[in-house]
């Protein structure tokens, strides 16, 4: 158990039996009445968001995640197997669970996967990675200072924007948030 006023972005609230990451949060004393806390709560298995505003120091329960860096082997066709890399334990996580993240993760890639209670909440990338451009149209002559963008498929069979000088078999960094292209890896 904790007050209101212990929250921190990224805490796990369990409020009415679900599981609510706060997104962001404000001490907001009014000129009247008591001081209250208001919050942006997101469902961690709905992906639903809402404004929730509680009075300053209710006690709130937060909800044990259990955050650890994974190692993504492969996927079998019905889920995705990850390693823990210190005890050699796998762990099979739904396609539904995996979500957006599945166009950005390679064999070998590290992960973080997110579980309480033994069941898993959810997969977090790194904020970008890096991946080759499996095949992209060729660019024309004349056309690389203008700032257009064409369609690149990535290694993973993702496809992204890409500017028109980048291509085929060129290794790219991509942002996991958003897909959008981030710049050339250079060796």
């Amino acid at each position: 158990m904790a007050t209101t006023n212990d929250l921190k972005n990224g805490m796990v609230l369990n409020l009415d039996g679900q599981l609510w990451s706060v997104i962001w949060f404000q001490h907001h004393k009014p000129g009247k009445g008591g001081a209250v806390m208001r919050t942006k709560l997101k469902n961690i298995e709905s992906g639903k968001t809402v404004d929730k505003t509680f009075n300053a120091d209710v006690k709130v329960e937060v909800a044990n995640v259990d955050k650890r860096t994974m190692q993504y082997l492969y996927n079998d066709g019905t889920s995705y197997v990850f390693m823990d890399t210190s005890s050699f334990e796998q762990l099979e996580v739904p396609p539904e669970i995996v979500g957006d993240a599945k166009a950005f993760l390679l064999e070998n890639q590290d992960a973080v996967v997110a579980t309480n209670e033994g069941r898993v909440l959810y997969i977090e990338l790194p904020a970008s990675v890096e991946l080759t451009v499996e095949y992209t149209e060729p660019g024309l002559q004349g056309d690389r200072s203008t700032g257009g963008t064409k369609p690149a498929t990535l290694e993973t069979g993702h496809t992204i924007n890409v500017p028109l000088f980048i291509v085929t078999g060129e290794k790219i960094r991509v942002d996991t948030r958003d897909s959008s292209y981030l710049g050339r890896v250079t060796s």
